[in-house]
């Protein structure tokens, strides 16, 4: 996988919120440090999350985006 940002974080779904539209995603990084990303539900539920899926949060600008192998 090759992406333009250069802050990619590997962790674990700690806790997942679905609301109606968006999912609430809490990945704990290692050392408790925890980071939360706002994606659609479609996309939580197409990437199968689940609490203790392994993630990659990638930090561009403002925005931290989920990706999972």
């Amino acid at each position: 996988m090759k992406l333009s940002a250069r802050n990619v974080l590997k962790g674990k779904v700690k806790r997942i919120v679905h609301g109606s539209v968006n999912s609430e995603i809490v990945v704990e990084l290692p050392g408790g440090v925890e980071i939360t990303s706002i994606i659609t539900k479609n996309s939580a539920e197409n990437m199968g999350l689940k609490e203790g899926s392994e993630v990659y949060a990638v930090i561009k600008s403002t925005s931290v985006i989920l990706a999972s192998d």
